[in-house]
């Protein structure tokens, strides 16, 4: 079973793109760690002027459930796969100074979501789905992957989807200010297109030191409570419904959340 971040590069334009086909494109821990090394090479190459990101058939549908039992019951492995393979992907996308479109098409679940919400311009196929049903699952969204969702999504959408697993559709997430653009599925493709065509162009030091005050003026905007958070953020991961969740979503069944 492939599970891969494959990176083509054409000229200006880098092209990154999930590949997990098997799980609608599913995040596993190696595909994170490839995630932060396919972006630490397109920072440091200066030819790069635009990436598209995309999944195959899908965008990405969460993170690869079955392999959650070998480490996320136990605290430090936990908070080891939140905090350095996780966010060290995400944090290499918001570090990337070279304008990022999403090309979304399909499932966009939880760490689809996160994926997203580090790009510059979303642009979604109109059967495209949105959500982060991970209560589901027994557990929350780690600090610091809730702060980003957050900001990308707007507070409301945010709880919603957190709490009631809350799944949108591509008219909705438009209409609430998370996409940029929803066109039908036959004409994403194109219109991604249109768009790369329109950046490249443009003067890449200029998009560069954009990139650098947007991110210095999130900083400053942002507070330090999710990272305060994460010293106790990861101590449910020996919970009973922390394991009943995942363990029901692997024997395809519901789950039974007892008070």
């Amino acid at each position: 079973m492939t599970r891969s971040v494959v990176l083509e590069i054409t000229g200006p334009l880098a092209v990154v793109e999930l590949s997990h086909a098997a799980k609608f494109n599913a995040m596993s821990r190696s595909m994170w760690r490839q995630l932060r090394a396919v972006f630490h090479q397109i920072q440091q190459d200066a030819s790069v002027r635009c990436v598209v990101i995309r999944g195959k058939g899908h965008f990405c549908a969460g993170g690869d459930i079955s392999e959650y039992a070998g480490f996320r019951f136990q605290e430090h492995s936990l908070r080891a796969f939140h905090e350095e393979d996780v966010w060290g992907g995400l944090q290499a996308m918001l570090d990337c100074d070279v304008p990022i479109i999403a090309h979304i098409q399909g499932n966009c679940m939880g760490a689809g979501v996160e994926i997203a919400s580090c790009c510059d311009i979303r642009i979604a196929g109109d059967t495209a789905r949105f959500g982060a049903p991970i209560a589901r699952l027994g557990f929350p969204m780690a600090p610091r992957e809730a702060a980003l969702v957050m900001r990308a999504v707007g507070e409301l959408t945010a709880r919603e989807m957190l709490l009631s697993a809350a799944v949108l559709d591509a008219t909705e997430m438009h209409q609430r200010g998370f996409l940029n653009q929803v066109v039908g599925d036959a004409a994403l493709e194109a219109t991604v297109g249109a768009c790369v065509e329109r950046i490249l162009p443009l003067a890449p030091q200029a998009a560069r030191l954009n990139k650098q005050a947007f991110r210095a003026l999130a900083l400053v905007q942002s507070s330090q409570t999710a990272t305060d958070l994460i010293a106790t953020a990861y101590r449910y991961a020996d919970s009973a419904e922390h394991r009943e969740g995942v363990q029901a979503f692997t024997e395809k069944r519901k789950p039974r959340f007892e008070p």
